[in-house]
């Protein structure tokens, strides 16, 4: 086969779309392995004493569309060595296969190995693909021999470069793109297992089926994002998801990326059991002896660092718990032989739940991070569907936006564990951490997550033993667990109305309390574009408003916020015009005159300033106060000179606003993906929550300049500015208008109408390229 034949059987191969995943690897593998054949055959006459050796993914026979082709050439001491690889190499360079070369000795090859682990590891994987094969079984033979002899620092090193791999590439189970191979429950972490099970038996005949069949499922995917992008990339990017669900025959991305997830967390379960006993191995290599077992119950002992069951699950439906329990409270694994008990024997709990279940459920949830990876276990051993069969349709589930960075169930886990520290500020905890666990129950199921969500959570609390009152608290929680956040982000919480329109939704000054303690910690849960000091302080704000309102006070002894305040008074008193930056909040003073506002929002954007919350103001003796909160995506302070002086260009009318922000959104591009379905533009009017202004809502795709698009059609369509919120949610900005005409009355139906038609008007532009 020429190196011609060779690339085009392989663009053969991948033009075929019935060849896909493994099949597609293992025929690449072969393709490549015939090619070397040719080579070595043409490079040297007599081939005695000279082998070619895959390794890698070829050595593991699954070559990648776009790998790299890793071979060493080995040789019994022959001097003609060199000569004859530049022979063999030559020709895959002069074709552009990215090859992995070396020339060695099987002895020379096995030195090596003794002293790097990333080499004795590929050795590991070794493929013989011509010549002397006697060359290639003394290299593997010798490989593994080495690797069993050494196996104390071997495993010590390999269980370090596990670790790192996770803390630099995150979790494949909850990353909107992950990387397949070096991520958390990716692929590098089954072939870790597999060297050490080589070292010493590591994996039982249970787990290697497991493990076998969630390798080629990330395999499988992994080669045909490959085949797709001509990559030698492991990042399944939102773009490719779609197209790569196709061709393996998933329903749709979603199916895809859930049967991703499900995949990487049975690898981190095995993974992180395996290595626990690994380390529990080398504890009683440097004791000398295997420790004592401990009695915790009727048959139930504690070995080391992990907790065994001998009593049968079937007997009594609450073990699971009381086990569960345990093992977070003194942060141990349950066994697996046990997990694989409670898998086949736990019975689903009865309704209503025995006496004092409901106890061992909170006590467990209130362990704080400490049960995520208890439940987790048991969940991938599918036994947690028998205490909470409503769990099972969220088990994996992804969201894919980057806005949330958790699939459902680990987004509930993660929000419960957060509430668990926020318990003292309630007066019922086992309320908090329940709700929180179910707020999003109904994101599993067809319909709108919350309705669907009330509806589950009714059924579930009275099955818990809960009585009607908390019951319908529980409903409630779930019911409102955006409103706070909705309203804090969206709202001028000075305005009478709507602070009391949040506490007519509310029951009690204690609900308000358990409500704000779930918010936070659902947002901590959700990533980081959701939770921050100034929505901290907005959330708190409303909240500490609405309990007073229920408490029985009035709105007019609350503290407010004082706007305009004393000191901008008296820079509106003079004549000249005031541009001040301070920390994150630009000041703007200048002669009121249609257009200003949109202007420094210009200017905003063109300095990647996002503008969080502006607060405008007009005298009567025709001076305009304008007050920007801002932030920067990078946290970055912002260069106020250079922004207070663009800011005085373009009110003087000598800055060319529009072009510099159409040449930013050239250049910008967020670097990872945002969601998985586009932002759509939405506009909506509200008349009824302020008491003298019209609240315009403007839901978009975020992009640079959208406030100042907005504010621009506001001014040139007679509406004055009262308040301004905006929020950015990754792909997305939310942002609410608090505005007059200009008499100072609320928008008319009609002038709504134009408003509406404008704004979509001026948001439709593409994207400039």
């Amino acid at each position: 086969m020429t190196a011609n034949g060779y690339r085009a059987r392989k663009e053969a191969l991948l033009a075929d779309p019935t060849v896909t995943g493994t099949a597609l690897g293992e025929a690449l593998t072969e393709l490549t392995e015939k090619w070397m054949v040719e080579l070595l055959a043409a490079a040297v006459d007599d081939a005695s004493g000279v082998a070619l050796a895959g390794v890698g993914g070829l050595g593991r026979g699954l070559l990648a569309p776009a790998g790299d082709v890793d071979v060493v050439l080995l040789h019994a001491d022959r001097p003609d060595a060199a000569a004859l690889a530049e022979r063999v190499w030559y020709p895959i360079w002069d074709e552009g296969v990215q090859l992995g070369h070396s020339v060695r000795t099987v002895s020379e090859a096995l030195a090596l190995a003794g002293d790097d682990l990333h080499t004795a590891t590929a050795l590991l994987d070794v493929r013989h693909m011509a010549g002397d094969p006697a060359l290639t079984h003394a290299l593997a033979t010798g490989a593994s021999e080495q690797w069993r002899r050494r196996v104390k620092r071997w495993l010590g090193e390999l269980r370090d470069d596990v670790e790192a791999r996770r803390r630099q590439f995150g979790e494949v189970a909850f990353l909107l793109e992950p990387d397949l191979k070096e991520g958390r429950g990716g692929l590098r972490d089954i072939h870790a297992l597999w060297w050490a099970d080589r070292a010493e038996p590591t994996i039982d005949p249970d787990d290697a089926m497991r493990l076998r069949l969630v390798h080629d499922t990330l395999a499988d995917v992994r080669m045909e994002l490959q085949r797709r992008t001509r990559r030698a990339t492991s990042e399944l990017l939102l773009d490719e998801q779609d197209a790569v669900a196709d061709a393996l025959g998933f329903d749709d991305a979603d199916a895809l990326m859930l049967a991703v997830a499900s995949s990487a967390r049975q690898v981190t379960v095995l993974s992180d059991d395996a290595w626990s006993r690994i380390g529990r191995r080398e504890r009683r290599w440097l004791r000398g002896r295997k420790p004592a077992r401990q009695s915790l119950s009727s048959g139930v002992w504690l070995d080391d660092d992990r907790i065994q069951i001998a009593a049968d699950p079937a007997t009594d439906p609450t073990l699971l718990l009381h086990v569960a329990v345990t093992a977070a409270e003194r942060q141990v694994l349950i066994d697996r032989a046990s997990l694989r008990r409670f898998r086949v024997r736990q019975p689903q709990l009865p309704t209503p739940w025995p006496e004092g279940t409901r106890e061992l459920f909170v006590r467990l949830l209130d362990q704080g991070s400490a049960a995520i990876p208890v439940i987790e276990a048991i969940d991938v051993y599918d036994a947690w569907a028998r205490v909470l069969p409503e769990w099972e349709p969220n088990r994996s589930r992804p969201q894919r936006n980057a806005y949330h960075r958790f699939t459902v169930d680990r987004h509930l886990l993660e929000a419960t564990a957060q509430a668990a520290r926020l318990t003292h500020r309630v007066k019922r905890p086992d309320l908090l951490l329940v709700g929180t666990l179910l707020h999003d129950i109904g994101k599993g199921y067809p319909g709108d997550h919350t309705v669907v969500g009330m509806e589950l959570v009714d059924v579930i609390a009275r099955r818990m033993g809960f009585p009607d009152e908390d019951v319908a608290q529980l409903v409630a929680l779930v019911q409102h667990h955006l409103l706070l956040p909705d309203v804090a982000t969206r709202r001028d919480l000075d305005d009478e109305a709507t602070v009391r329109a949040v506490a007519d939704q509310l029951p009690s000054a204690d609900f308000a309390e358990l409500l704000a303690a779930l918010t936070e910690a659902d947002s901590l849960a959700t990533g980081p574009a959701a939770w921050g000091s100034w929505k901290a302080e907005l959330v708190a704000t409303l909240t500490e408003r609405v309990v007073h309102l229920l408490n029985g006070g009035e709105f007019s002894t609350v503290p407010r916020r004082s706007f305009p305040t004393a000191e901008h008074f008296e820079l509106m008193a003079g004549d000249e015009e005031i541009v001040r930056g301070e920390g994150q909040v630009l000041t703007v003073v200048t002669d009121d005159v249609p257009g200003q506002f949109s202007r420094v929002a210009g200017v905003l954007a063109m300095r990647g300033l996002a503008v969080l919350q502006a607060d405008a103001y007009s005298s009567a003796a025709g001076r305009a106060l304008s007050v920007f909160r801002v932030n920067r995506d990078d946290g970055e302070a912002p260069d106020w000179p250079g922004c207070v002086a663009d800011v005085h260009r373009s009110l003087a009318g000598r800055l060319a606003i529009e072009p510099r922000i159409e040449e930013r959104a050239r250049q910008y591009r967020p670097r990872r993906a945002r969601a998985a379905i586009p932002a759509v533009t939405e506009v909506g009017f509200d008349n009824e929550t302020s008491l003298d202004a019209t609240i315009i809502e403007v839901r978009t795709a975020e992009r640079p300049g959208v406030l100042y698009r907005i504010t621009k059609v506001l001014a040139d369509l007679g509406c004055d500015l009262r308040t301004v919120k905006a929020q950015t949610l990754n792909h997305e900005v939310v942002d609410a208008f608090y505005v007059t005409d200009r008499k100072g009355e609320p928008l008319t139906a009609e002038h709504q109408a134009e408003v509406d038609l404008a704004i979509r008007h001026a948001l439709s532009a593409p994207l400039p390229r």
